[in-house]
Order: C-alpha cells, then sequence, then structure tokens
C-alpha cells in the first residue's frame, strides 16, 4: 500500500533539468558503501561546488504549475487492490486513494505524497538540519512561515551548488512544512474532513482511522519504535504538554481543537507508544445533518425547538462517540437570537453562530498560576447573568452549581456517560455527581443516544427521549416518561404524549389546536430547509432566527412558494445583519 507500489525513496523519474546530472552533486549526502566515491571524484565534486558557490549559483523560484511541470504524487494501485476514489487533502501535494481488497473483503485507506528518490530523501534530511537554526533564530520581520520557508530552502538550495527541477523544489518544501509546522506524517490524516478518529496502537502496526464514509478503515502509514517514541514526544509538546516514561500518559488538546490521548513506551500499552485523536469539524453539524443521517426526526427537532425556546435543560446522554456533543451544539442553534449563552468546555468543541455568546475554557496549571476548573468557571458564569448555559460534560461538583443554576431560572444544556435514562439518574445522584433528588427534578429532558451497527454501518439513534415529571410520592424515586422512543426493528421513533408541551401550551395560553398547529409549522419549516439542502451552520441558524422574527412572513414565503434556494442566502444575510 505504498505510492506506486514504492516507497518514498525510490522514483522512477530524473531530478535534473537542462541536461545536469545528479552525479557528483550527492556526495555530502551518500552513506558509506558501493556508491562511495573515489578521492578523484570527491576532488571533482568539491571543485565543482566551489567554482559554483564562488559564481553564485541562482535558483530561479516560482510556483508549481500542475498543468505544465510532472505531477508531484503518483499512486498505482497493488495488485489485487481496486481503486475506489481519490480526493485531495492538501492540493496539490497530498492525496487520498481507497481502495478495495477484494480478497481480504476490506477498503484501504492510501495516504499519496510527493515522491522522493534516495537522493532527494537524503538531501531532504540534509536540510531539516541545516534550516532549523535559521528558523528558529530568524527575526521577527512579518513574513509569513512558508515565505520565509522558501527563502530559506531556496538559500540553501543555492548554497548546496544543486540545480533543482521546481517539482523537486516544491516536493521538499512540502515535508519541510508538513515536519515543522504540520503533525508530521499523520498530517494529511488531520487535514482530511471525512475522518472523525485516528488510531495508532503501536510499534509497526498500520494506523486506522474512522472515516464517514468507509466507517473503521486501516491506512498505509505505519510508524517504527523510535520514530513513533520521538512522534508522540512532539505531539505532546506541540500541545504545551509533558510526557515522560514517568509520567507516559497524556490528554493533549491540538492547535485545531482535536483531543488527543498519547502514552509513550510499553509500560500502559505493551504494544508500544500509542495515540487517539478525535477530530473535530470546523463547521458543526445542524439539526438538518441529524435528520439527514436519521439520528433524529423532524418531528424530534420541531419538539426540541420549542422546548429550548420555553426555557427547558436538557441532557444528552449516552457512550463513548454516541454523538452526544454533536448533538447539543446542533439543538443549540434553536436559541432566541440575542439571549445571552454562556459555554463551559475542558476542549473547545462548541461551535455557535449567536451574537451573545461567551466561551469559557479550563485551563490546568503549568509553570505558574493556579488551575481553573469547570467549577470556578461555572461559579463565575453565574455572575455573567446567562440566559442559557451550556457545559461539555458533568463529571464531579459542578454538577451541584449547574442545578443550582436550573433552580434559579437558568436554561442548561449539559452531557453524560449513561446508557439509559436510570442510569443518567443514578449517576447525577450518586458519587462522584452527588447532585441531591430535589435538585434533579429540576431537569426537564434527557436524550439517551446510541451507536448501533445496522445493514453492516454504524449509525446513531435518539434511542429515547424522556421528560422528568417529579419525585412520585409513593416511592421517592424520580418518576419519568418517554416522550420518543426509537424502534431499530423499523428505524423509526414513536411519539407518546408530552408533559413540557402541555406546560408550554399553558404558558403560552394556547389552544390544543394552536399548540399542534405551533409544532407543524416549525416541522414545515424544518422539512423546507430539509428538501433545499440547507445544513451550514450559520446560514442555518440566520434562517431560524427570520422564523424567530417574523413566522408568519417565512411560513406564506413557503406556502407561496415564493423562496427559491438561491434567495435563502439573502434571506439568511438580511436575518444576520438586523440581530
Amino acid at each position: 500500500m505504498s505510492n506506486s507500489g514504492r516507497s518514498h525513496g525510490q522514483k522512477a523519474h530524473s531530478s535534473t533539468t537542462d541536461g545536469d546530472s545528479f552525479a557528483g552533486h550527492d556526495a555530502p549526502f551518500r552513506q558509506n558503501g558501493a556508491d562511495k566515491p573515489g578521492r578523484l571524484e570527491k576532488l571533482r565534486y568539491r571543485l565543482s561546488l566551489a567554482a559554483r558557490i564562488i559564481t553564485g549559483l541562482s535558483l530561479d523560484v516560482r510556483p508549481y504549475r500542475p498543468a505544465l511541470d510532472p505531477p508531484l504524487a503518483t499512486f498505482e494501485a497493488p495488485p489485487g487492490e481496486e481503486e475506489i476514489e481519490r480526493y485531495w487533502v492538501n492540493a496539490p501535494f497530498a492525496y487520498v486513494v481507497i481502495t478495495y481488497n477484494d480478497e481480504e473483503s476490506e477498503h484501504l485507506y492510501n495516504v499519496v505524497e510527493p515522491d522522493l528518490d534516495r537522493f532527494e530523501l537524503e538531501l531532504l534530511a540534509r536540510l531539516q538540519e541545516d534550516i532549523r537554526a535559521p528558523l528558529l533564530y530568524r527575526p521577527e520581520d512579518g513574513t509569513s512561515v512558508e515565505e520565509t520557508l522558501i527563502e530559506e530552502l531556496t538559500r540553501l538550495i543555492e548554497s548546496y551548488g544543486v540545480r533543482l527541477e521546481m517539482r523537486t523544489f516544491h516536493a521538499l518544501f512540502y515535508y519541510l512544512i508538513r515536519d515543522f509546522r504540520g503533525y508530521g506524517r499523520i498530517d494529511p490524516l488531520l487535514e482530511d474532513k471525512h475522518i472523525e478518529d485516528i488510531s495508532c496502537d503501536g510499534y509497526d502496526l498500520p494506523i486506522f482511522v474512522y472515516h464517514d464514509s468507509y466507517k473503521d478503515i486501516k491506512t498505509n502509514i505505519v510508524f517504527e519504535e523510535a520514530e513513533l517514541d520521538n512522534f508522540v514526544v512532539r505531539l505532546a509538546q506541540q500541545s504545551g504538554q509533558h510526557i515522560s516514561i514517568g509520567d507516559p500518559m497524556v490528554e493533549a488538546t491540538l492547535q485545531d481543537g482535536s483531543r488527543a490521548e498519547i502514552s509513550l513506551g510499553r509500560e500502559v500499552t505493551p504494544r508500544g507508544s500509542a495515540f487517539t485523536i478525535r477530530q473535530y469539524a470546523e463547521d458543526p453539524m445542524t439539526p438538518i445533518d441529524l435528520i439527514n443521517y436519521g439520528t433524529f426526526s423532524v418531528e424530534q427537532m420541531a419538539y426540541f425547538w420549542l422546548c429550548i425556546e420555553h426555557n427547558k435543560s436538557l441532557i444528552f446522554a449516552g457512550g463513548t462517540a454516541s454523538g452526544k456533543t454533536t448533538s447539543m451544539n446542533a439543538v443549540s442553534m434553536f436559541i432566541p437570537p440575542r439571549s445571552k449563552v454562556l459555554t463551559i468546555e475542558d476542549t473547545r468543541e462548541l461551535s455557535l453562530y449567536h451574537d451573545n455568546w461567551l466561551s469559557s475554557i479550563t485551563r490546568e496549571r503549568l509553570s505558574e498560576g493556579t488551575n481553573i476548573d469547570m467549577y470556578d468557571l461555572l461559579r463565575s458564569a453565574l455572575r455573567h447573568r446567562p440566559e442559557y448555559i451550556i457545559v461539555g460534560e458533568v463529571r464531579g461538583a459542578e454538577a451541584v452549581t449547574l442545578f443550582q443554576a436550573m433552580n434559579t431560572g437558568h436554561t442548561t444544556f449539559s452531557t453524560l456517560h449513561a446508557d439509559s435514562i436510570e442510569t443518567a439518574i443514578n449517576r447525577l445522584e450518586n458519587e462522584p455527581i452527588n447532585v441531591p433528588r430535589a435538585m434533579v427534578q429540576s431537569l426537564d429532558m434527557i436524550s439517551i443516544q446510541t451507536q448501533k451497527r445496522m445493514d453492516n454501518e454504524r449509525v446513531r439513534r435518539a434511542e429515547v427521549i424522556g421528560e422528568l415529571r417529579g419525585i412520585d410520592q409513593r416511592t421517592g424515586e424520580l418518576d419519568y416518561a418517554s416522550t420518543f422512543q426509537w424502534n431499530p426493528n423499523t428505524d423509526t421513533f414513536a411519539q407518546n404524549d408530552s408533559q413540557l408541551l402541555d406546560e408550554i401550551q399553558d404558558e403560552r395560553g394556547w389552544s390544543r389546536k394552536e399548540l399542534l398547529e405551533e409544532i407543524r409549522n416549525r416541522q414545515r419549516f424544518l422539512s423546507f430547509l430539509q428538501e433545499q439542502g440547507v445544513n451550514e451552520y450559520r446560514r442555518f441558524t440566520a434562517l431560524i432566527n427570520e422564523y424567530y422574527a417574523d413566522p408568519d412572513r417565512v411560513l406564506e414565503r413557503i406556502e407561496t412558494g415564493n423562496v427559491a434556494p438561491d434567495n435563502l442566502d439573502q434571506m439568511a444575510e438580511d436575518t444576520a445583519q438586523n440581530v
């Protein structure tokens, strides 16, 4: 599963221009052995190099031209594998090819990067050493890292007296920027928006990724022992963390917000150093995305919308990777415009298109200062007088403060690890969370999310949406009822009576007919957005705000067919300017 069936150290075409040969040029980079030149060849090379330096070899650097220059990276499917698709992850340097091995009945994920022959690999190793100091100690002059790297790369190539094709120059530039500014060999994986998780399980083992189309899939990236040890140390350092044999486990947040769990050596992970990176999309999923994926129905989203507008508090519970945070972020887009929103997280995952939003993140003490945990942030949050408080996950003492906020009129959303409503309530009431039962009853809704296999694919579903209905006077236990229940046999959602909707009806002074009409109108609006493919979160939020501003006008446009896809953007833009 290597590029064109070869490693990066093997490439068929030459790297010279104008008939220049690299014979002799690679003397400083050759290893001891059969290729080692004799004294006469060494002398000739040194005289040639000295002459070039004295006369000043000038490298004419220009942009890479895909239509005219040779390709940077090539790929041919290995025997027994069929190419399924390919797409760029860092054009024009790196792309991905998905192949299928019929004999093994598995898809394979191939990272394809610029080809390098043996001399180019040796030249790259020399450049990585020589360019480090100029990059570290170059004074700040407003020049971008890419421009600085190109200048230093050009200077070094000229000082070596080597004449290169632009194809080779840009290939070297790619690897230098990848290794100095990016994340080395896994950089293409982090650039791939189709990947949710990246898993390295040890030395000499292929990295696996979770792909949104191909699910768990093996890649062609493998780390040897020393390489992997160095990589995980660097990964921790880039995240501002320290890892060592004495302290071999670290939880870190990468610069792009991805969350990484890292271990060093064999003490805690016997197969060697390991890491798992959980990626988060730059653009969060919207309720329309979750409807399209079948996680929720239109009816459920209309229900959430009406409840959130009327300040009902909600917890999303479920197992790991069941989509709790994704769902919480999505339904938060229903928060009315101008409402003050405050989010509290350990790592930055939530993203809202909301004007009156204050985001806060915990901090671990490094060399000086004090820890700032979720409890500290939550106490501070209450002084900001927010209307909606969103907490990434409740795990400890902060939960009591969160439920105190619910009891004093703040609407709160959060997530919890639990696989049923009963388990969620038990976790809230017992160690280490310890929320008194009288406080737990102030929670309005619990949505249980699950990850299941259907038709050989992993899917996420809202297994049940339950409403808490106070303490049962006979048993003293918290009473709850299921408003929506998922049927896995038919992959549909059944709806039951809702006490919260009855409360909203009373609050608004609506008749039953008016309540049902309001719910139908919101379902119709969401269905319309689904039909029009409105799933970009800024556009979606702006159109929700348009509905808040004048629902009758929006519904009339839908009814009369006066809302075409090309003017939805204008509606969203007008609303965003008015919010």
